[in-house]
């Protein structure tokens, strides 16, 4: 059991890393399609970059969920946890090295990478422990939930705060075209 979840939470991070990357550049690509908005970044802020992670691990979540729920402990709470600190170590690390220095691509890059790392191997570890009681799997539905609809509802209506403000054109959420 342990490693069929170990082998699907390294796939995992590949599948990851890959979807974020795409997702960086579709709406873009699609003429600004305002449906993307949705799980694509829409602009340069951290907030839309945070997108990058999340729904990409929501969907690996959703296939897994048909694959090896049944063959792992703890699997709502584990998935949940990991899809939590994706966006959490992304905004921490970005956040800590600007403070001193320059904004630079490839430690973005980096830090992406390794927030994805680092949820897929959290889930792992907590997918491989003892059962965790029925009330924590309860806590997991409800906090992706609400993650799911924040997510959602700041793109499209992204308060002003310094995270959801494009550096690039100073604006907060979808673009005008």
């Amino acid at each position: 059991m342990k490693k069929v979840a170990l082998k699907w939470e390294l796939i995992g991070i590949i599948c990851i890393v890959i979807l974020g990357s795409m997702l960086h550049f579709v709406f873009g690509w699609s003429g600004q399609w305002r449906p993307l908005a949705f799980i694509a970044a829409v602009n340069e802020s951290v907030w839309e970059h945070l997108k990058l992670g999340f729904w990409p691990a929501v969907l690996y979540f959703l296939i897994e969920y048909r694959y090896i729920r049944r063959s792992t402990k703890n699997f709502l709470f584990a998935k949940t946890t990991g899809i939590y600190l994706i966006p959490i170590v992304i905004t921490v690390l970005f956040y800590s090295y600007t403070a001193f220095i320059e904004d630079m691509l490839a430690a973005d890059i980096l830090i992406f990478v390794l927030a994805v790392v680092i949820g897929q191997l959290v889930s792992y570890r907590i997918l491989s422990s003892r059962p965790l009681p029925r009330s924590f799997h309860r806590f997991a539905i409800v906090a992706l939930s609400c993650l799911v609809l924040i997510f959602t509802l700041f793109t499209f209506y992204p308060p002003h705060l310094p995270i959801f403000r494009d550096p690039i054109g100073g604006a907060y959420g979808i673009p005008e075209p």
